[in-house]
């Protein structure tokens, strides 16, 4: 098959090449994906489990990209719920080759079904995005409506998710962004949106949820955001400042398949809009790694067509 693959950390993106390696195979409740289409995550270079295994050895070349959504073709041993031939999505395990190849191994826990009338494209921005905004607001920061919830980098993928899951329970929702967020965040539905080309962050006032997906500078000028009881959550890095009366914590995004089932009802009802702001051949996949690259929304590499 076909994948990107890297094996030089040194080199970084400019180390990632599309090359051919063996079709995975299947172990005991795992299913094969085609995959359609892809997503993944610029800063996932950095992670240790790119490069190693879960006992630590060197498992390159490897396969990056862990959002995926594709059709199932090969059944491993003991594999129940799934048929060949059925629509799925979800995410590929961190320690092993993920989704931006022709083929990915993927353990069945980690996928959900998905419904006939959702294109791949909109799938695969769904899992990593998705399901972390929701455990951010929800499960971490136990957001409930009429709160508000102070959301920074509402133009990208996890962000622009985050305000429309906020939204629709009742939370008011300040977001952050660049200048030219400001109508993107309007159209999402953000209450009050600040421009950090522009003004200060601590115009938002204090809040009662901070859900940060930058980090450094901005993760820890949020700490004083955080009204009395609140919380600062983020998927950033561990927060070296914490609130005062409040608490901060990092969390790392888990599979979760009935709330892909939630997320992707919301997809079909209207409710949930994933914004996708480029869609990609696998062979650019170099090109949209870049760290100088800024779209707003997920990028997403077409793989397979329909």
């Amino acid at each position: 098959m076909k994948a990107i693959t890297v094996s030089d950390r040194e080199a970084g993106v400019s180390g990632l090449t599309l090359t051919d390696l063996p079709d995975p195979q299947p172990a005991e409740n795992e299913v094969v994906v085609k995959v359609h289409a892809a997503g993944f995550t610029r800063g996932e270079l950095d992670w240790p489990d790119t490069w190693t295994d879960r006992t630590g050895r060197d498992r390159t070349p490897s396969v990056p990209g862990h959002e995926l959504s594709g059709v199932v073709v090969e059944l491993g041993f003991g594999t129940t719920g799934f048929t060949v031939g059925q629509r799925v999505f979800g995410l590929a395990d961190w320690a092993r080759n993920g989704s931006l190849a022709e083929y990915c191994a993927v353990e069945t826990r980690n996928l959900a079904p998905l419904p006939i009338d959702i294109d791949h494209t909109v799938a695969a921005a769904l899992p990593i995005s998705g399901l972390s905004a929701w455990q951010g607001l929800f499960v971490h920061g136990h957001l409930a409506a009429g709160q508000t919830v102070l959301i920074h980098g509402v133009a990208g993928g996890v962000g622009s998710v985050a305000v429309q899951l906020a939204r629709e329970v009742g939370a008011r929702v300040i977001g952050t962004g660049r200048t030219a967020d400001r109508d993107r965040a309007a159209a999402l539905g953000v209450h009050t949106f600040i421009d950090l080309d522009n003004q200060k962050l601590e115009e938002a006032g204090e809040v009662d949820l901070v859900f940060d997906v930058i980090g450094g500078e901005i993760l820890a000028r949020s700490a004083a955001s955080v009204r009395a009881g609140g919380t600062l959550v983020t998927i950033a890095e561990p927060p070296q400042e914490q609130p005062r009366d409040g608490r901060a914590l990092y969390f790392l995004v888990d599979p979760d398949r009935d709330r892909l089932v939630e997320l992707a009802a919301r997809v079909r009802s209207g409710r949930l809009n994933p914004v996708i702001g480029a869609v990609l051949p696998l062979e650019d996949a170099p090109a949209a790694f870049a760290p100088n690259t800024r779209v707003h929304g997920k990028t997403i590499l077409r793989v397979a067509e329909e």
